[in-house]
């Protein structure tokens, strides 16, 4: 079975800076796609970052500020956060998409998130 595990979160002052980090497990070949996304306090989660082998794709509000990153050899994806606001306060969710191992693939995994909160 597949597992996505998310770490890194904590709180942090604004302008400050975190690294999110997670790792996939369970005998895995391939993973296409893998991101970040988040879900603030009464809001609808929503895309924050994604990396694939074409590229990356970030939401408006956190270009030239976060940057995500892959280690495909280690199955796992980070994200740096920069300059962080009050606004980035949220639980980010680590996904990963077409995930093929020996058995099956499988087309999404979620991480149960980290907790990322931002004082102003």
């Amino acid at each position: 079975q597949v597992r996505v595990v998310e770490s890194g979160g904590g709180l942090v002052q604004a302008g400050g800076s975190l690294r999110l980090s997670c790792v996939a497990s369970g005998s895995i070949t391939v993973i296409n796609t893998m991101g970040w996304y988040r879900q603030a306090p009464g809001k609808q989660r929503e895309l924050v970052a994604i990396i694939t082998s074409g590229g990356t794709n970030y939401a408006d509000s956190v270009k030239g500020r976060f940057t995500i990153s892959r280690d495909n050899a280690k199955n796992t994806v980070y994200l740096q956060m920069n300059s962080l606001k009050p606004e980035d306060t949220a639980v980010y969710y680590c996904n990963a998409r077409g995930v093929r191992t020996s058995a099956r693939i499988y087309l999404e995994v979620w991480g149960q998130g980290t907790l990322v909160t931002v004082s102003s």
